[in-house]
């Protein structure tokens, strides 16, 4: 006779909840490489390095798909955002737990939760109208590499902060008390205390910052330049793999898609690469909270 046991039924629910994100996943990863495979068997993977610059046609031969200085500009538009964001995010979440009166503790934290709804398109539209002018002030001609790292940085602020916060906030009201009564200043107690025991947490919302600033793309395709080169400054035009995709995709065809879809690869081993880092010190981190 069928008995009914919720702690089963909630198992069974939440492993079929599991493995369908995981299929997902996979079958995402799966359509990226079919699509992938026609350029990576015309070009082979070397050309993608080796040619002297990214002017795709639909046939290789008539083509180069260099995706070297896109994947440079991803790397230093990301790199940039998350060092700025990364201390902002730590440092504004120590000011709300531990600094803050709690009316501009409540104020300040939803107004970083409203920076974390505004959508990608209109941090980008400000970027156009506001940051690139003034970087034009400064150094023309204005759209480049500074300009989506500011933009980036504004945009993974709001992830790295919430999810400090609430790591700082899962700290033990009891290892507080204990650092008070061995008269430790506050000062102390938040670098002896707070932030080794939040250090997991901490890596979790610099995981998830860093994902968000490798695959954005309209704000960085409004302000980065779109000019497909190494930077040699932060005032360099660069364009971003994700970028890339939005911008020549609607008109591709041929290895000239399917060189796009590669682009889309490299993202997703990139993500894979900043997955596994995380995994591996994320232990380390637990063991030494």
């Amino acid at each position: 006779m069928f008995r009914w046991n919720p702690d089963r039924v909630l198992a069974v629910g939440l492993r079929l909840c599991a493995a369908g994100a995981a299929a997902i996943v996979l079958l995402i990863a799966a359509f990226v490489v079919v699509e992938s495979w026609p350029a990576l068997r015309h070009l082979g993977i070397g050309r993608f390095v080796t040619d002297p610059s990214w002017h795709p046609t639909a046939r290789a031969a008539q083509g180069t798909f260099d995706l070297l200085p896109m994947v440079w500009g991803t790397l230093w538009a990301t790199a940039g955002a998350v060092l700025l964001a990364t201390p902002l995010g730590v440092l504004s979440a120590l000011f709300v737990h531990h600094y803050a009166a709690r009316l501009a503790a409540r104020v300040y934290r939803r107004m970083i939760e409203l920076l974390a709804g505004i959508p990608s398109v209109v941090y980008g539209f400000w970027g156009l109208v506001v940051l690139v002018p003034l970087i034009r002030a400064l150094y023309p001609p204005g759209p480049s590499l500074l300009a989506g790292i500011l933009i980036l940085t504004l945009m993974i602020l709001p992830t790295i902060a919430l999810m400090a916060d609430a790591a700082i906030a899962a700290v033990p009201a009891a290892q507080l008390r204990a650092a008070a009564a061995l008269g430790l200043s506050r000062g102390r107690t938040v670098v002896g205390v707070v932030l080794p025991a939040a250090r997991s947490g901490l890596l979790t919302g610099v995981v998830l910052g860093t994902g968000r600033a490798i695959g954005e793309t309209m704000a960085v395709l409004m302000v980065c330049g779109n000019v497909v080169q190494t930077p040699d400054s932060l005032f360099d035009p660069v364009r971003t793999l994700a970028a890339n995709i939005a911008l020549e995709m609607a008109y591709a065809l041929g290895d000239h898609r399917s060189a796009l879809f590669v682009s889309g690869l490299v993202l997703l081993a990139l993500i894979a690469a900043l997955t596994a880092i995380a995994a591996h010190l994320r232990p380390q981190a637990v063991a030494h909270a």
